[in-house]
Parts: C-alpha cells; structure tokens; sequence
C-alpha cells in the first residue's frame, strides 16, 4: 500500500511538473504571436532574442550579473530614425539567493558619435552613485537638479545638450520620472520589467524630443551636420 501511494505521489508530482511546463510554454508561445502582430502592424520586425544587443551600452543596467540575454527585440523607424525595444534580463546571486532580473529598454539610432550623458531621476540609487564618485553635473535650474541625476564624461557637451529648453520639457509630466542615455550612437530609456508595448511609443517620442532638441553646433562638433530643420528645433 505504500508503494503504490508513493507511486501515485511520484505520478502526480510528475504531472503537476509538466503542467506548469506546458502552461509556462503555451503562455510564452502567446506572448510571441502578440508581438508579432504587433510588429507586422507597426511595420516593424520581431525576433525571440538578439545576442549582440547585450552589448549595446555599458551603462546601467546593463554589465550586470550573468546569464545575459537580449529578447523580445523589436526594430522598426519612429521620428524618422532607426528604433528598438528589447527586454534585457540578467541573473543575480546563486542558489537559492539566485535572482532574475528584466528591464526594457528602448531605444534611436543617432547620426553620429556623441559623448555619455546620463540622466536619471533623483532617488536613492542616485544618491548611493554620488557616494561613489559619479560625475553629478549640475545647472542653474533647481527644479531640475532637484529631479534628475545628471552624469557626464564631457560636461561642456552635457551643459550644450541640456540647455534651458530641454530641461523644461524634461520637467513635464510625461517625463518625469524616466531615465535615458546618449551613449555613443545611441540614446536608450531603460524601465524594470518585461516589455511593455503600451508603453513604447510614448517613451520612444520622449527619446525623439530629446534628440530633436540637441542643438545643431554639437553635432557639428562630433562630425556631423544636420539640416536646421530636423534637429536642433524646439519640440511642439
């Protein structure tokens, strides 16, 4: 009798296993189809995962953990510019302390190098960063210094980039909160959490206005001259 209560125990544990293995598949397989439509009515292109966009930036929060992984990666134009959006997971910790972490990151393409400039809101993971030796710019704006967090490895070019227009666009509603990167040839906004297609259009014309409103003599700094009327106008 109790071998066969074990047996039955064994079966049914078996079973519950491969439930939640189906159910899990059959939840990801939905998920896919989602995003594939949602490419194929954007005009966009959808791919499960992309290995060389673990590598796009060096800031946070990529560089972290281990087990890396770029999926759910969306290319497609938005402002007339080359754009993408992935879920950028990684692994913390090991063990029963082993964590899996997600952010989605969004993403244009810029014409041209540009120096890091970094811009997060103001919080405790700022703070702790001072702590230990970010650059923190500062401007003549306290609403703003009070809001963001501001790190750059060439200031001038950060000052020129967030001059008085930008910043108050930055301090409206709809972008506080949000943090981005000009990193090389790219800007990037990261938020925790899968991606959420609802949510990418709205992060990716904040990206835009930013880069709408880099003024024209610091892209001609870095080797590249735009026309006046696509860059360096004030964002309606």
């Amino acid at each position: 009798m109790g071998d066969a209560l074990f047996g039955v125990l064994i079966v049914g544990g078996l079973l519950v296993i491969l439930g939640l293995f189906f159910a899990s598949f059959w939840v990801q397989k939905k998920r896919h189809e989602r995003f594939r439509a949602w490419a194929l009515r954007n005009g966009w292109s959808y791919a499960e995962s992309e290995r060389a966009l673990i590598d796009i930036s060096g800031g946070q929060p990529f560089g972290q953990g281990s087990a890396r992984r770029a999926i759910e990666v969306l290319r497609g134009t938005h402002d007339s510019r080359p754009a993408l959006s992935f879920t950028y997971q990684w692994t913390t910790g090991s063990g029963k302390n082993r964590s899996t972490h997600r952010a989605h990151i969004v993403g244009l393409a810029l014409p041209t190098y540009l120096p890091t400039v970094e811009v997060t809101p103001e919080g405790i993971g700022a703070r702790l960063a001072k702590l230990v030796g970010a650059q923190d710019v500062q401007f003549e704006s306290e609403d703003f210094n009070r809001a963001y967090r501001v790190a750059a490895t060439d200031q001038r070019t950060g000052h020129a980039i967030l001059h008085p227009r930008l910043m108050e666009r930055l301090l409206q509603g709809d972008a506080l909160g949000n943090a981005w990167r000009i990193g090389g040839t790219w800007i990037l906004s990261w938020e925790t959490g899968t991606t959420d297609l609802d949510r990418l259009a709205p992060r990716l014309g904040l990206l835009a206005a930013v880069v709408r409103a880099i003024p024209r003599h610091v892209w001609q700094d870095h080797g590249y001259d735009p026309t006046p009327t696509t860059i360096g106008q004030p964002d309606t």
